[in-house]
């Protein structure tokens, strides 16, 4: 699509929580190249309540999904399902020559993200997963401090994510695509290799189910993990479902160190701590809104006909891993992972500010954690 003025038209596919409490209100901040125009649901609730807040004109079911798509009422989709949903739904968004920006993890399988990949290839579309961190200003501030050579060479890379995840919620059923490593974990992966820029060539992990707490009958209740990076780097990490809540990293040089506290909400501020040769400075990053700037820039792409930069490849890198993390754990030993080829990484560039919005009130969605 060559840039005209024209706004690119969206359908939000799955209005969970994330939709609810994030992406729905978020439009108002994109309104300069981009329109909700559409809503794809199974709930009749959600479909009018939503549809009513925020003007929406069109409204349609998951069965109805294929000829909306075909209607010509959009360019693009949103989608926002069930981590085990999102190849299915991207394939046929793609299929029908539609622009997809899917949540991340962008699939439970590498097999699944390749064939999305290869939808996207195939009917000449844009394929963005929604890392939206590799737009906040913190986490990409991050990026050029340690590209600066501030903390030196750097050579660790240690992330806590956990929470208290609520019983019955998506996240604790295998089938769904849950467990720690896809929801949470794959923040701490993503972060290690945006600031190395680089990929890991081998994993190991340990995971806890902690058989005795229903909730975690399914999946782990907390994995540790360790990357094995080029250049003799570490990358370790814990996840945790049963942990309260914490969202931090460190990355360690050989001059210094930079520790980002609440580096992966966007409900909060976030903190920086640098130390370098012994002096400790402090700036901390007020909330912001975190997916008007991924529809922004993707909507750009699309508008210019540019690849993003957290396209199929990104996605596909972090699940492979997450994979390889899994298998490790199983098998009680490392695992190598063959790194896919990044020519993109994320930078301070991208940075795009918004405000921060208010949270809306919910129709039939509860929090995941207590």
């Amino acid at each position: 699509m060559k840039a005209t003025n024209r706004k690119i038209r969206y359908a939000v596919v799955g209005l969970g929580r994330i939709a609810q409490v994030a992406v729905l209100p978020t439009f108002k901040h994109a309104q300069r190249n981009c329109k909700l125009v559409a809503l794809v649901s199974d709930d009749p609730e959600k479909l009018k309540g939503l549809s009513k807040r925020y003007d929406v004109e069109h409204t349609f079911s998951y069965r109805q999904y294929g000829d909306f798509l075909r209607s010509g009422a959009i360019d693009a989709v949103y989608i926002a399902l069930p981590n085990h949903l999102h190849a299915k739904y991207t394939i046929r968004a793609a299929g029908a020559g539609i622009h997809v920006l899917c949540e991340k993890p962008m699939a439970v399988t590498e097999r699944e993200c390749r064939a999305m990949i290869h939808a996207a290839q195939s009917n000449d579309v844009k394929l963005m997963i929604a890392y939206r961190l590799h737009f906040e200003a913190a986490n990409m501030k991050a990026v050029e401090i340690v590209r600066s050579g501030k903390i030196g060479e750097p050579r660790l890379f240690n992330s806590v994510f956990s929470m208290q995840v609520r019983p019955g919620n998506i996240r604790t059923d295998k089938e769904m695509g849950g467990g720690t490593l896809y929801d949470i974990g794959i923040y701490c992966i993503n972060a290690a290799r945006y600031l190395f820029r680089d990929e890991p060539a081998e994993t190991f992990a340990f995971s806890s189910a902690n058989k005795n707490d229903p909730r975690f009958k399914e999946i782990d209740e907390m994995t540790g993990a360790v990357l094995r990076f080029p250049k003799d780097r570490l990358a370790t990490f814990a996840t945790s479902f049963g942990a309260a809540d914490v969202a931090s990293y460190r990355i360690v040089g050989t001059r210094g160190d930079l520790r980002v506290e609440n580096a992966y909400e966007y409900t909060m501020p976030v903190t920086h701590h640098l130390t370098v040769d012994g002096k400790i400075q402090q700036r901390t990053f007020r909330k912001r809104d975190q997916f008007a700037p991924e529809l922004i820039y993707f909507s750009d792409c699309i508008k210019n006909d540019k690849t993003p930069e957290p396209s199929g490849a990104e996605g596909l890198a972090d699940v492979r891993i997450i994979e390889g993390l899994y298998k490790s754990a199983k098998i009680r030993r490392p695992v190598k992972v063959k790194p896919v080829k990044r020519t993109q990484r994320p930078t301070m560039q991208q940075e795009i500010r918004r405000r921060a919005i208010s949270k809306p009130s919910l129709i039939h969605v509860e929090s995941a954690a207590l």
